[in-house]
């Protein structure tokens, strides 16, 4: 049995398959995004030598380029992706206000609620680099912002939030959805809250505490920012995950939110709600480059996944996908949907034989890094797996999952299975961030592949004790240790097949 992607109900989606992308673009949500609009300049040239006045680099500029940033860059990632896209915001009479509006308006956004006064600034940020190195970042903005542009602004809210499927709000503390936008947009949302017209709404700002009294769905605060939050310094590398988790009812109840996604740079990025720390993400990042706007790039993702149906957790790992491509790109950039499904499409040929993946095991903890192994046939992929994957990662630096091979499936599960082949399971579930490599055995037990990688820790999910596993006594004969996680009941392949069979959507959307 194969199931078109037409066909799937996103709000089940769990795996991220190349055709996730564009299924989503064709959803075409309406997206508002209303925020502080920058241009981005990046200007290159060459440095031969010191100027007169100064010890300084005299640089010969060779190129220059402007590009969307900020909220405009958000806007330029979105309908990059497939959504309808509006801005709202304020800008200049300026060159640069009208370089940007037209940049904007050629990809399709709709610019009419971005508001132009002759007594603005619009933001810039001209960055100057030399062999790959920005040396210098000259940054350009309005001190006060015209009490008149609030205004108009302020006043064309209510038909801006029209008939939108989200909202998106980037606020860097420039000061253009200061007072009457705030207010205004917080008493359209409830009018929508009232009505049950309410769109998605997420918030992406320095400071999220002014906008707690909108409810939003989602707000995504970096570190520092969260850190601000909290009033407290928060520790280095994967520390960090463990003081944000503990600190989850303090930060949701600083923003009001029903979920906060606090972004980690190089760590990923890790869910709150009211259940605790639900989900994490691992980024992939690329040599430094100059690179900007990758956390643009992330809430845009996240919020056309949210708006499409897609469930949070998923819309996660296809945001830190997005994220995951910028990064790779100079400058400031956007993902689009074509790059998205060429960089999940990637992930096909990902598995790998065991010469090279114990040679990858063995350099990884020659750096001192825990290695953590785990199997399974994972076929059709749902938020057990996920929720299983992500406690194996933790356990350790280096998840491998070696998966079950097709001719293994038939023989534990019956001739129907699997319904997803070797290739299409290791695609999918190599793709997740929290999945560092992908390998197939074929052995009745993965206990030959243990004695020959070792792993640090041996994960397993589901209702066992570690003496009820045939692998055990191969892990601890080396001094392993054997990890039983959390066992989901209600979430299971067999009742995932049997819905979709029986032609069945799911009882209630799943987060």
């Amino acid at each position: 049995m194969s199931v078109s992607p037409e066909s799937i109900d996103l709000s089940t989606q769990r795996a991220l398959s190349e055709w996730l992308p564009g299924r989503l673009a064709e959803e075409q949500p309406s997206i508002l995004v209303i925020g502080d609009v920058m241009l981005d300049g990046w200007w290159s040239g060459s440095i031969e030598r010191l100027c007169r006045e100064a010890p300084a680099p005299v640089v010969e500029i060779q190129s220059r380029e402007s590009v969307p940033g900020g909220a405009a860059n958000t806007a330029m990632n979105l309908a990059a992706l497939g959504a309808k896209v509006s801005v709202a915001g304020i800008i200049g009479t300026d060159d640069a206000g009208e370089d940007l509006r037209r940049q904007l308006s050629a990809a399709g956004i709709d610019v009419r609620n971005l508001h132009a006064h002759p007594d603005m600034v619009t933001t810039t940020k001209i960055r100057i680099s030399s062999g790959g190195q920005v040396m210098l970042r000259l940054d350009d903005s309005a001190r006060t912002v015209p009490a008149d542009a609030l205004a108009a602004l302020a006043a064309s809210v209510g038909a801006a939030v029209e008939r939108q499927d989200a909202v998106l709000v980037c606020d860097y503390g420039t000061g253009v959805v200061d007072g009457p936008v705030r207010a205004a947009l917080t008493a359209v949302l409830a009018e929508g809250t009232a009505s049950g017209n309410r769109p998605l709404v997420v918030v992406d700002a320095h400071d999220p505490r002014p906008w707690a009294a909108l409810k939003p769905d989602l707000v995504t605060p970096n570190a520092q920012e969260t850190a601000r939050l909290l009033d407290r310094k928060l520790p280095e590398g994967q520390e960090r995950v463990e003081a944000v988790g503990a600190q989850s009812d303090a930060v949701l109840e600083s923003t009001g939110a029903r979920a906060v996604v606090v972004t980690l740079d190089r760590d990923g990025t890790v869910l709150l709600t009211p259940d605790g720390v639900r989900h994490r993400t691992w980024a992939r990042p690329a040599a430094e480059k100059q690179a900007s706007g990758a956390g643009d790039t992330f809430v845009a993702a996240l919020t056309l996944a949210r708006a499409a149906g897609l469930p949070l957790t998923a819309s996660l790992d296809l945001a830190q996908a997005a994220a995951d491509v910028v990064v790779h790109q100079p400058g400031t950039s956007v993902c689009s949907t074509a790059q998205l499904s060429r960089y999940l499409k990637a992930f096909a040929d990902t598995a790998l034989g065991g010469d090279e993946l114990q040679r990858q095991v063995e350099l990884h903890r020659a750096q001192g890094q825990r290695i953590v192994l785990t199997n399974g046939c994972f076929d059709v992929l749902h938020s057990g797996h996920t929720r299983y994957l992500n406690q194996a990662k933790q356990l350790g630096d280096i998840l491998v999952v070696a998966l079950n091979s097709d001719d293994s499936v038939r023989r534990l599960k019956g001739a129907g299975r699997p319904i997803n082949t070797m290739a299409d399971r290791a695609a999918v579930v190599a793709a997740l961030s929290c999945v560092d490599y992908v390998t197939v055995f074929d052995t009745p037990t993965a206990t030959p592949l243990i004695q020959r990688l070792q792993p640090e820790v041996y994960a397993k999910g589901g209702d066992y004790t570690p003496e009820m596993l045939a692998e055990t006594s191969a892990v601890e004969e080396y001094g392993g240790r054997v990890a039983i996680l959390d066992y989901v009941a209600e979430r299971s392949t067999t009742a995932v097949v049997k819905r979709i069979s029986d032609g069945e959507g799911a009882a209630s959307p799943v987060n």
